[in-house]
């Protein structure tokens, strides 16, 4: 079984920046692709930004220029640095991954997701 647990949402004022961290933990063989979805108030979760376990990274056109991306493979974490924020940043923040281990004895790929943590901008 695997966890992943998000710290380091928060309340800030528009034009502030935060970062979030997702660390993952458990028996798995590696991680392959890591993302931050978001989800606001009655709205469908949405991918924030992706990055592979090679770092190749993509994001939301929303967020491009303002957020970035990356990961500590050692650490099986991944952050997403969130700069310039604005009130429609506010949602609550999940972590993804796409995970290689065994279950049931077979090796395969199976999808986890954190608790998800709140990120409130304050315009």
């Amino acid at each position: 079984q695997v966890q992943l647990v998000e710290s380091g949402g928060g309340l800030v004022q528009a034009g502030g920046s935060l970062r979030l961290s997702c660390v993952a933990s458990g028996s798995f063989i590696s991680i392959n692709f890591m993302k931050w979805y978001r989800q606001a108030p009655g709205k469908q979760r949405e991918l924030v930004a992706d990055i592979s376990s090679g770092g190749n990274t993509n994001y939301a056109e929303s967020v491009k220029g303002r957020f970035s991306i990356s990961r500590d493979n050692a650490k099986n974490t991944v952050y997403l640095q969130m700069n310039s924020l604005k009130a429609e940043d506010t949602a609550v923040y999940y972590c993804n991954a796409d995970v290689r281990g065994y279950r049931r004895g077979v090796i395969m790929n199976s999808d986890y997701w954190g608790q998800g943590t709140q990120v409130t901008v304050s315009s």
